[in-house]
């Protein structure tokens, strides 16, 4: 299968592309979402012994979720600058030390949204957090111990990610 031909519909906020994808013989007609490069880290302070993460209306679900800390890459801006910067706006603290848990596709099957998920150790909080009024975020932290955030349900997938990642983890590390 390759790609025979490529039309941007929409460039809005995001963009979405009509495909023509040949199989063989056959010409496939399909929709790309593409809303960009994305960033997301589960946040642990060092300092309170706490997880951080952020509860905030989403599109989506058409309600308040709690999810990690996350945002879009601007620019020619690296994954990890984009996440010190999200991780800075939406919580108010700078990275000790960051770790790449997944690069991943959250929904290959109809978006081109990739997401790199990062574990970041924070300790000192210098700023308000909240995100950004001129982006109408309305963040809220969200602090869970290692047993609550063990035991939580959650509904976003990358949050799921990394919070699996952090079980697994935990299992393995000495307390």
């Amino acid at each position: 299968m390759h790609i025979a031909r490529r039309t941007l519909a929409y460039d809005g906020h995001y963009k979405l592309s009509l495909l023509q994808v040949q199989d063989g013989d056959d010409l496939l007609k399909r929709e790309r979402f593409e809303p960009g490069t994305a960033v997301a880290a589960l946040v642990w302070n060092t300092r309170t012994q706490q997880y951080i993460l952020t509860r905030q209306y989403r599109i989506g679900p058409e309600a308040e979720i709690v999810e990690l800390a996350a945002g879009m890459v601007d620019g020619d801006e690296t994954p990890e600058t984009a996440v010190r910067r999200e991780v800075q706006e939406e919580l108010g603290y700078d990275i000790d030390h960051l770790e790449q848990i997944a690069r991943i596709y959250p929904s290959p099957g109809t978006s081109a949204e990739v997401i790199t998920i990062y574990y970041a150790e924070v300790s000192h909080q210098s700023g308000q957090g909240g995100g950004l009024a001129e982006e109408s975020e309305k963040i809220e932290a969200v602090p869970y111990s290692r047993q609550e955030l063990e035991q939580a349900v959650f509904e976003d997938a990358k949050t799921i990610l990394a919070v699996q990642w952090a079980r697994l983890r935990h299992k393995s590390t000495p307390e």
